[in-house]
């Protein structure tokens, strides 16, 4: 019992840690909006910023805490942002308020992403290893090019679809092209702030933190842990892998609406919601530690504004980029560094019980 106790204050008290270098961050980025001491390119990375780190922890939730290798997390951020905006750009003159129409967006978004999540995680969660990783890339690229080839347009007589080209839409004249293939949604309201991003961040950093701690969080990873001595004892593998998977895509959803409201035009491109965006985030987990929330948003802030803060080095910033990957990589996982780190933080431990 007071083993127990004594987990769950530690527990505790690490996410309260984990709150704070988020609150601490957003007051520090507000000082410095406020005082002029942070460039445009700078404050121009905030909402991508925050963006990034629910993509990281939500997808930390599949890999880390359910243990299965998803690689399809574009897919569902891609879902999200071209829902949400689709929404945005026709109800743009309908609902003027700002606030309003972004939590309807984000609502909507949120709503596609998690459908899009159970209708996936049906079939695909059967699959274990890298069979389950080259489905979901495989959905990625399914839903980018589906995004990619489809034309809508909206005019008195409703929404006309076409995968042909603009033309191939026969509205009015005064009609109003919603989604343009190649060329995605032109002409979206651009919603999100900084403000709004760190909202979301905290509301994912504590559902995630939560989940963990509850039952459901520990039926979880106990599938990770071991899935024929979970089913031994009567945990419901299917229903706790589709939850898992579910609410990552839905946080996935969340962030793809921040996205997509932050930019004046909407793209599926490769960049945006293809292969490497999904490599991306798996790298913040991986880097940031599997299993690690908190680590996994300290190295998506890290590892997204690396590359703007060495662009003046423009002959060397990829090189240094990668080196410092190949550093927190070292540090992570190497055995030695992980041998190095337990000494030390057990000597630290017992030098202060010792106080």
């Amino acid at each position: 019992m007071i083993g127990m106790k004594k987990t769950m204050n530690k527990t505790a008290k690490n996410n309260l840690i984990t709150y704070a270098i988020a609150i601490g961050a957003f007051i520090l980025m507000q000082i410095l909006i406020g005082s002029g001491s942070i460039s445009s390119l700078m404050q121009g990375l905030l909402v991508p910023l925050c963006t990034y780190v629910i993509l990281a922890v939500s997808l930390n939730l599949v890999v880390g805490i359910l243990g299965e290798l998803s690689l399809g997390h574009a897919g569902f951020m891609c879902v999200g942002a071209f829902s949400s905006a689709f929404f945005s750009k026709c109800m743009r003159d309908t609902i003027t308020s700002p606030t309003v129409r972004f939590l309807c967006a984000l609502l909507i978004g949120i709503v596609v992403a998690a459908i899009f999540g159970i209708l996936i995680g049906i079939p695909v969660l059967r699959l274990k290893g890298d069979y389950l990783a080259i489905v979901t890339l495989a959905f990625g690229e399914i839903i980018k090019n589906l995004v990619n080839a489809l034309y809508i347009g909206k005019d008195s007589k409703g929404f006309h679809f076409s995968t042909k080209d603009v033309m191939s839409l026969n509205m009015d004249p005064d009609g109003l092209v919603v989604l343009n293939g190649p060329q995605g949604i032109t002409g979206a309201p651009k919603d999100s702030t900084f403000l709004i991003g760190f909202i979301l961040v905290m509301i994912t950093l504590f559902i995630v933190l939560n989940l963990i701690q509850s039952r459901d969080g520990r039926a979880i990873m106990a599938i990770r842990d071991n899935r024929i001595a979970a089913e031994s004892v009567g945990i419901n593998v299917t229903k706790y892998k589709l939850m898992a998977f579910t609410i990552s895509s839905a946080m996935a959803g969340a962030a793809g609406v921040l996205y997509a409201h932050n930019l004046s035009t909407l793209t599926a491109n490769t960049n945006n919601f293809g292969y490497n965006m999904s490599i991306n985030i798996l790298v913040f987990v991986v880097l940031g530690g599997i299993g690690s929330v908190r680590g996994s948003m300290i190295a998506a802030v890290i590892l997204t504004m690396l590359p703007e803060m060495l662009r003046g080095l423009s002959d060397y910033r990829m090189l240094i980029y990668a080196i410092v990957l190949i550093g927190m990589m070292l540090f992570n996982w190497a055995p030695k560094s992980i041998e190095f780190r337990e000494k030390y933080f057990r000597f630290g431990k017992k030098k202060k019980e010792a106080e």
